[in-house]
């Protein structure tokens, strides 16, 4: 094999390469080893599968219908090179009996266009709009695994985890914001075994490039116009993006603007002090210090006094987290929590943030019992202790790794001196 992302070698006899990757899997699924001739991407792709509790039974679930889909369609960046993805693949998915398909950087698909009747067909397994294909909802497949790896992507055949979908081949590649370089989602092209020709996958990534170009000249930057933003989840030292600079934050400059983001009428000194020390001996002169400095790294017109606040909204990744919840959008907020709240931080306010903001998310997540949002938290650092989730992932998910897992997290909360 020349190429590793190249599902066939030219020459190969598809046939005998399905027969061998049928008995590949089957040797996975049942002694857990990856025999020749599964390729590496694939080989990996297997065992995170596996790793997430996908059997080879599985079945995509559908998240969104009807309303929900259209608003959240809507809103997606993907939506504004839709007409894009239509005109350089839609044509090639109808003419050659094959689909289009757009999935958000969850997994989750947006957009199955194509064939009708291949589309019928598809619809058998769920490949359908709003069904999450996320390689830990569905196991090795084009699209999820091209978010996953963050690179283009050939899965042929029998190459996918799950057996429904073994005889489908499929082709995808990632599209990333042009400015931030995140993966927006992946746009993919699924059908017969003829879709394992390399130049699908150099046609899939092209189109990919060019989705990724068009965002570029509809969406330029502004940094004048863009509102201040706090990034603080997953990390000790907050970053704060403000006309157009990104500004990394000492601790005590991290805990400040979280505060004070959230208090947008303002805090006194006396309410900074007891928020950020539990030291009561400090004096408003360290305070004061502290604050005349972050003033000098922000740059005139942005923190007031009397009362203490900024004099512009700053956007919190904590704040999205928080209103996600409260409209009962789990997945979403999941999605956008990236980690505990200033993780390294002792002030008594942040400490109280974080533990209710994680408390609150654990709490959606046990009570909606999403196998897939539950097995992303328990392998998440911050999860991987939390035995009531691994308890509620073990009640809809009971796997062999998960029910070892917990029974060690079991022992250990039983053992003398816990």
């Amino acid at each position: 094999m020349t190429d590793p992302w190249v599902a066939l070698e030219p020459g190969a006899d598809p046939a005998e390469r399905v027969r061998a990757l049928r008995r590949a899997h089957e040797t996975f699924t049942t002694v857990g080893t990856v025999p020749r001739p599964v390729r590496s991407v694939v080989a990996e792709s297997w065992r995170r599968s596996a790793r997430a509790g996908v059997g080879p039974d599985a079945a995509a679930r559908v998240e969104l219908t009807d309303g929900d889909l259209g608003a959240y369609r809507a809103e997606h960046p993907l939506a504004r090179v839709m007409p894009l993805f239509r005109e350089l693949l839609g044509t090639f998915a109808a003419d050659g009996e094959h689909l289009l398909a757009v999935c958000d950087a969850d997994g989750r698909l947006l957009w199955v266009e194509g064939h009708p009747a291949t589309r019928r067909r598809a619809d058998g397994m769920n490949f359908v709009p709003g069904a999450r294909w996320s390689e830990a909802a569905v196991g090795t497949n084009a699209p999820g695994t091209a978010v996953a790896v963050d690179r283009p992507v050939q899965v042929f055949a029998a190459e996918h985890f799950v057996r429904r979908v073994q005889p489908w081949t499929c082709a995808a590649a990632p599209v990333h914001d042009p400015w931030t370089g995140r993966v927006l989602g992946a746009v993919d092209i699924t059908g017969g075994d003829r879709l394992a020709h390399p130049h699908s996958l150099g046609f899939v990534q092209a189109v990919a490039r060019a989705a990724e170009s068009q965002l570029a000249l509809l969406d330029p930057p502004t940094p004048a116009d863009e509102a201040p933003a706090l990034t603080a989840l997953g990390r000790d030292e907050a970053e704060l993006r403000l006309d157009g600079r990104r500004i990394r934050l000492g601790r005590r400059h991290s805990e400040l603007l979280v505060l004070l983001s959230r208090h947008p009428e303002g805090l006194t000194g006396d309410e900074l002090l007891c928020a950020l020390y539990e030291d009561e001996s400090v004096t408003p002169v360290t305070l004061r210090a502290e604050l005349a400095r972050l003033r000098r790294l922000l740059g005139p017109g942005l923190l007031a006094s009397r009362p203490y606040r900024l004099t512009a909204p700053v956007e919190s990744d904590a704040a999205v987290v928080e209103r996600r919840l409260e409209a009962g959008a789990v997945t979403a907020a999941v999605g956008a929590y990236t980690g505990p709240l200033l993780p390294g931080s002792q002030a008594p306010a942040v400490v109280r943030l974080r533990q209710r903001l994680a408390d609150g998310l654990r709490a959606a997540l046990i009570a909606c019992q999403d196998p897939d949002l539950l097995a992303r938290w328990a392998h998440a650092a911050w999860g991987e202790d939390d035995v009531e989730v691994w308890r509620a992932l073990a009640a809809v998910r009971p796997t062999a790794v998960v029910r070892s897992r917990l029974a060690a997290l079991e022992s250990e909360l039983a053992a003398p001196g816990r």
